[in-house]
């Protein structure tokens, strides 16, 4: 019962959503001057989301930046319970993470594409492990993984881009982005590794080619490296970029021979940003992708990407995005709307609140947390498995946290200041009432946060919460009936406090109201 309810909640949320947005294309997705159109030339903002920790674990999607990249969270597992279940639990993982569920509920809440983030080691072997020096091995299960995800793409009519997220290497300095293990070649560092990266799109166009929901091909994601200097790490100060712009044009042409249908998405240096000397394109079907993150939502943040779009005759594609609030969130994807701009969300899952859904943190999860992090006693191997498999049951969408707040804020609050009642209550005696009940909206429409979201890349620029002042026009229900007539005060324990005046006004006093999970007061 209580999962057909969440269910109904899922399905209400996107019903609402697909009133004013649809999610639909029509064969394969083309570059038509600086629009992406499909089969008949009509233009598609593409929304999306991306599937960030299915085949590619990131330390911080599970509290884990400390450990950072996959292959030492894998040691970390392989340390308490063993390497056959360990090679079990990432089994388990990849089939529970990203289900039919998930494509469906996004689709239904009005994505209309999914970008895969990929893991090359799902598909071929490291270099350093081929049994023949300069072969390929291919590996099925990465391959029958975008086989599943792409029947339910289409499915649900919902564009499948492909992102090779970790090259073989690993393409910069950022390890945890694509498990780098810095002790072996980078990406940019071994020609074999090249050649693997070339190797596996060949494969991938060869085994897609014809399959009109495959949306595009966005072949390294968010390189950073400095070529020209190695003390620019993350690549933004590179002025020639001959490297990069050497491999993507590689990669198109390995591509190009068995795959002439597809839209082929590139990113610059600098994590997608810095497109210095790999300018212009070299094929008619292409589209610059950029990411945005912890900057301010106004067209001067976007200013080159529009100048490259109008130089060079080219759509662009805010690739990855999110890791913020929902007042950025709304502000983000309104300023790329009204550009014609279209955008991919990061991302479906993880620990933490500001996604839409979330994976739930348990005692026994902690326990280990504790461990890892040399502030707990090690579990035994019992235990430790015990909780991983708990952690796997947890990953499962039934089994998530849904937050409507987010969906929301992604799509019905770009297109309209109206607010609606995030929940009804009926106040009885020793009524409790949460404070993030607030209505879903905008900001300054459902409520007002001095601090509202977070510039965390912008240099000079701090956001520290000071408190929170919120207005709602959420219906109480006392006895059956609306009222607003009664007032009611709570309090939480370290001194939050919050005043609720029924179809008149809220007002919060507490840090970070926008990011608080939901808490009981007292």
């Amino acid at each position: 019962m209580i999962f057909r309810k969440r269910i109904q909640l899922l399905v209400g949320v996107a019903l609402a959503t697909l009133c004013s947005l649809t999610a639909s294309g029509q064969g394969y997705l083309k570059a038509q001057g600086t629009q992406l159109v499909d089969r008949a030339g009509k233009k598609i903002i593409l929304r999306g989301m991306g599937l960030g920790g299915w085949m590619l674990q990131e330390g911080y999607m599970f509290r884990l930046s400390n450990l950072g990249q996959q292959y030492r969270i894998k040691a970390a597992i392989n340390e308490l319970i063993g390497p056959e279940k360990t090679e079990a639990f990432y089994t388990r993982w990849l089939n529970n993470h990203t289900r039919k569920i998930d494509i469906d509920s996004m689709a239904a809440w009005g994505f209309n594409s999914i970008r895969l983030p990929m893991h090359y080691n799902l598909y071929t072997l490291p270099t350093e492990q081929e049994p023949v020096t300069g072969q390929h091995t291919w590996l099925e299960t990465g391959f029958a993984l975008t086989d599943s995800l792409l029947n339910w793409c289409e499915a649900n009519q919902v564009y499948l881009i492909l992102d090779l997220h970790a090259t073989p290497g690993g393409q910069g300095n950022d390890l945890a982005i694509s498990d780098r293990d810095p002790s072996k070649p980078s990406l940019w560092q071994s020609e074999a590794n090249q050649q693997k990266t070339i190797a596996l799109w060949r494969k991938l166009a060869e085994r897609y080619a014809n399959h009109p929901w495959i949306g595009g091909y966005d072949i390294i994601n968010e390189p950073n490296w400095g070529f020209e200097d190695p003390k620019d790490v993350r690549g933004t100060a590179e002025k020639k970029n001959i490297p990069l712009r050497k491999l993507m044009v590689e990669i198109t042409q390995a591509i190009r021979e068995v795959d002439k249908n597809h839209l082929i998405i590139i990113e610059g240096n600098g994590f997608g940003n810095n497109y210095e000397g790999i300018l212009p394109t070299w094929d008619s079907n292409m589209a610059l992708s950029f990411h945005k993150y912890g900057n301010f939502n106004n067209q001067e943040s976007i200013q080159k990407f529009l100048t490259l779009r109008d130089t060079y005759k080219v759509p662009i594609w805010l690739g990855e995005s999110g890791e913020n609030s929902n007042t950025w969130f709304t502000d983000a994807i309104g300023l790329m709307e009204r550009h014609d701009i279209g955008w991919c969300w990061w991302q479906e899952k993880k620990m933490g609140i500001n996604n839409p859904l979330e994976i739930k943190v348990t005692p026994g999860y902690e326990q280990l947390l504790a461990y890892w992090s040399g502030k707990g006693a090690k579990p035994s191997a019992a235990e430790a498995e015990r909780i991983l498999n708990e952690l796997l049951e947890n990953l499962k969408l039934e089994n998530n946290r849904f937050h409507p707040d987010v969906v929301d804020a992604l799509f019905r609050q770009v297109q309209s200041s109206q607010t609606r009642p995030f929940a009804t209550h009926q106040l009885r005696k020793n009524t409790v009432i949460k404070a993030v009940d607030f209505d879903l909206g905008r900001q300054r429409s459902a409520y007002f946060d001095t601090d509202s979201a977070s510039y965390h890349y912008t240099p000079g620029v701090n956001t520290v919460a000071t408190g929170v002042a919120s207005t709602a026009t959420t219906v109480w229900i006392l006895n059956g009936k609306e009222t607003d007539t009664t007032s009611v005060i709570a309090k939480r324990a370290n001194g939050c406090s919050i005043r609720f005046r029924p179809k008149k006004r809220v007002r919060i006093n507490c840090l970070f109201g926008w990011l608080h999970p939901v808490e009981h007061f007292q």
